[in-house]
């Protein structure tokens, strides 16, 4: 018995220096390409009328920063609309098993999104299915890069994929 808890203590030891070389995971190079966002950004846009909401104008203030690690940006929101105000908490990363950027957004509205990302150039495009009560819409979300510190955005809608509709444009710009 006493010999079997050695061989267990012994065996334990072993896991632990071979845990200690191994070194902690790095995020890899598409991360970078998120440097991009980290700051505060305000956004300006004009909501078309829609089934989202009535046509407006929306405002927002977006602070984005590192987790610790490096693997997400963490990002928190204040916006201001045709439907009302709010918050938002959004943390974007990369999926190296989908080779796709992740977004995923909780807002004050008890609203979730799940989007994945593709970036062409200086494009980014966001996708995801949204639901509206009984149906699934499809959402596209596009922002081109006009410098480090600026971009306009479209978010379009469609119901089978191909006719897109847009229910917002607009610009940002980094403080």
């Amino acid at each position: 018995m006493k010999r079997a808890g050695m061989i267990l203590a012994a065996g334990m030891i072993l896991a632990a220096a071979a845990m200690a070389q191994t070194a902690a995971p790095k995020p890899g190079p598409e991360l970078k390409k998120l440097d991009v966002f980290v700051g505060t950004w305000t956004l300006d846009g004009n909501m078309k009328a829609s089934m989202m909401g009535p046509a407006g104008t929306m405002t927002e203030i977006e602070k984005c920063e590192w987790m610790e690690g490096g693997f997400y940006l963490v990002c928190h929101s204040d916006y201001k609309g045709s439907m009302g105000a709010g918050v938002g908490l959004s943390v974007m990363g990369y999926s190296a098993d989908d080779k796709v950027y992740t977004y995923r957004e909780f807002n004050s509205y008890g609203e979730f999104d799940d989007s994945k990302g593709t970036l062409d150039g200086d494009t980014w495009t966001w996708t995801n299915d949204e639901k509206m009560a009984s149906m699934t819409m499809k959402g596209r979300f596009t922002m081109h890069m006009t410098s480090a510190a600026s971009y306009t955005f479209a978010f379009d809608m469609s119901q089978d994929g191909t006719k897109w509709s847009t229910v917002m444009d607009g610009k940002a710009s980094k403080k």
